[in-house]
């Protein structure tokens, strides 16, 4: 995990460790780098730059993917106070890759919902990669109502590669599992809001993300299939998944142009690995503004909001 490079980003990360060789050298050694170090900032920072001004839809999704970006536990650790995980979904058993619990954020009760993915073999082996199950979903949909039940807003934080299409979750009812999240979110009566932070994977994303706002980071994707998935289904080759990416127009900034997302919280140059405390720093102050906005209105203004937000996508308006 440690010093893990996209390839795109090598050539530039290759300079910054120069740069830090550079750096370490002892005042002893009498070689004075001070010009030098400077002369290669000056052309890391332009290299930066034009890199990350210039990325492709597919380098996007391959940051939204960066295993060192801030995960939902690190934003419930740095946002939120008293903390309380719930588990299970009293039907078959916990599904570690959903987590779900109580909270609170700057003062207000909360339920807070999210993907887990995990950084080692081990923990990854325990998320499942971040695709849930059934009993996942089910887990989620239990809190949700606990959520309605007590009058607490949802804040779900989304970042999945998809619903996991394993046999014995389709056996115990995957599709049904997501089709009654969204049903079900769809009535709630509480404000309801989703922030995708790394991956929006189809369905198995969807199904905690039909909210009043939905945001997005800068580098965050949200695509009804991945790149690679669907270059297998159009192309057979899944070796084309840049080309599917550039198609699938999943990216931050083409969600929100065509109403999938609300706002785009802006990332660090290189992405949110690169300083994960800006990043959390902007996800709250985005979750407070609108979490705000949202607690105005009543039960039935909640659940018209999020209808209208819902029908209005995808709408073609000629002339």
């Amino acid at each position: 995990m440690a010093g893990f490079v996209l390839e795109f980003e090598r050539h530039i990360v290759e300079l910054e460790e120069t740069i830090e060789r550079l750096r370490a050298l002892p005042a002893s050694s009498g070689v004075n780098v001070a010009d030098q170090v400077n002369e290669l900032e000056s052309k890391a920072n332009d290299l930066r730059r034009v890199t990350f001004a210039n990325l492709t839809p597919y380098q996007r999704t391959q940051i939204s993917r960066h295993p060192q970006r801030p995960y939902m536990d690190d934003y419930v650790g740095a946002l939120m106070e008293g903390w309380q995980e719930l588990h299970g979904d009293r039907n078959y058993k916990d599904d570690a890759s959903i987590v779900c619990g109580l909270a609170r954020f700057r003062g207000s009760n909360v339920v807070v919902i999210g993907h887990m993915k995990g950084r080692s073999t081990k923990e990854n082996q325990l998320r499942n990669f971040g695709m849930p199950r059934p009993e996942g979903y089910r887990k989620a949909l239990r809190i949700m109502s606990l959520a309605e039940r007590f009058r607490r807003p949802i804040v779900t934080f989304i970042d999945t590669p998809g619903a996991y299409p394993g046999i014995g979750a389709e056996e115990r009812g995957q599709s049904e599992a997501i089709a009654k999240n969204l049903l079900v979110m769809s009535r709630l009566k509480v404000p309801i809001v989703s922030i995708v932070i790394g991956e929006g994977g189809s369905g198995g994303a969807l199904a905690i993300g039909v909210a009043n706002r939905v945001l997005m980071l800068e580098n965050s994707i949200y695509s009804v299939i991945s790149p690679e998935a669907c270059a297998s289904i159009l192309w057979h080759d899944s070796t084309q998944g840049a080309r599917a990416a550039e198609a699938l127009r999943s990216t931050a900034p083409d969600c929100l142009a065509f109403g999938a997302a609300d706002e785009i919280i802006g990332e660090p140059l290189g992405g949110a690995h690169r300083d994960p405390s800006v990043v959390v720093g902007a996800v709250g102050e985005a979750l407070a503004r609108h979490l705000g906005e949202l607690s105005s209105l009543s039960p039935e203004a909640l659940r018209a909001d999020r209808y209208a937000r819902f029908r209005k996508l995808g709408v073609v308006v000629n002339g």
